[in-house]
């Protein structure tokens, strides 16, 4: 997907081009059917009570109107953008009656959108001029696969890898039954328990005891909980029922963690609990400044306190201690272990609409190394 966005120019050549690049950026980003994003009207654009963006399209499969799709700030702009060149290029056409992409053939009035078939023959012309595309693994892509509708597959991969559950992928997807929705998305779940597995084995409490009996005796609640999700703390996972129930907006001692028995972490979350030792430890520093207009009591209440550092400190330590002695064979798998399921949780934070390109590569995370954790 990141493969194809850059090249996402590449569409804009030649009559209507400006139309089929917003058609298939509109396909990736909200996963409808290319019949559905081709007949949209112009004011298919509409807000919620709260300001958020909406789209509304017609599901011409179930014969089901006016459908309601949250959508984010990129695509609502992108759908701005497009209505107002439509609106400059029919300033005559009342608005009810434009379409949001106008064909350019025999259509002096606005009202006839892109056809399927221009829509297809365009995007198939842009695929086959890509140079080679590739999965992460290197392996060649199959480029006959890349058809508009498939990126309502894509849509739905995405949701699906960054957790949010069947039910609510059905309604994204405007499906009625859940084996419908299930036939979009594929999880790659042996290798997502395999690295669970592997990285539960060293899972410590807030003390630094290894908490987990052998990984390989995992219940399946246990790797679904960790699958979904359980609620997420700043360095670890958090089990308090209420905190839990409340999707982590109820930690009853301001997250704490260190000084909580519900507060479980694990090798993964090595560099988290660094970076969250190296925060207390500036902050300690920034406090014991002179800071004008604070009274003590807050200065005291925000200072992190030395039992706090002292806890973190010890669990980095443990942490270090248990992987200290494992072999460079073992090292490396857990290294793996560590990859994939640091990918997938940062699943979670991602945005869900058409994938940011960065700037520049992002660097590989560093292998695992044992390290003394300095003051």
């Amino acid at each position: 997907m990141r493969q194809l966005c850059e090249h996402l120019p590449g569409l804009e050549h030649g009559p209507s081009g400006r139309e089929i690049r917003v058609a298939v950026e509109l396909l990736i980003d909200t996963g409808r059917r290319p019949e559905e994003i081709g007949r949209l009207r112009w004011d298919c654009l509409t807000r919620d009570p709260d300001g958020a963006a909406v789209l509304v399209y017609d599901n011409h499969k179930r014969d089901r109107r006016e459908r309601r799709l949250p959508i984010n700030q990129a695509t609502a702009a992108l759908i701005t953008t497009q209505q107002g060149r439509v609106r400059q290029r029919f300033p005559a056409t009342p608005l009810a009656e434009l379409v949001l992409l106008p064909t350019p053939h025999a259509n002096p009035t606005g009202r006839k959108p892109i056809s399927g078939g221009l829509l297809n023959l365009r995007h198939r012309t842009w695929i086959d001029q890509l140079p080679v595309l590739r999965h992460g693994d290197g392996a060649e892509l199959d480029k006959a696969k890349i058809v508009p509708y498939a990126y309502r597959h894509t849509y739905a991969q995405r949701h699906a890898d960054a957790g949010v559950p069947i039910d609510v992928l059905a309604k994204l997807l405007d499906h009625r039954h859940l084996d419908v929705t299930r036939r979009y998305y594929r999880v790659e779940e042996q290798r997502r328990r395999d690295a669970v597995d592997t990285v539960t084995a060293l899972s410590f409490d807030r003390h630094g005891n290894r908490v987990w009996r052998d990984a390989a005796a995992l219940l399946d609640s246990e790797h679904a909980r960790y699958a979904v999700g359980a609620v997420a703390v700043p360095y670890g996972r958090c089990t308090e029922p209420a905190n839990v129930q409340a999707g982590g907006g109820a930690c009853p001692v301001r997250f704490r963690c260190a000084g909580c028995d519900h507060f479980r972490t694990d090798v993964a979350f090595l560099p988290d609990l660094q970076a969250h030792l190296d925060d207390l430890l500036r902050t300690r520093e920034r406090l014991a400044a002179t800071i004008d207009g604070v009274d003590e009591w807050a200065r005291a209440d925000a200072t992190p306190t030395a039992e706090e550092i002292t806890r973190i400190r010890r669990l980095i330590n443990r942490i270090n201690g248990d992987i200290a002695g494992l072999d460079e064979a073992k090292r490396a798998q857990i290294n793996d272990a560590i990859t994939v399921v640091r990918r997938h949780r940062a699943a979670h934070t991602v945005a869900l609409g058409m994938p940011t390109i960065p700037a520049a590569p992002a660097p590989a995370p560093a292998p695992l190394t044992v390290s003394e954790t300095t003051a």
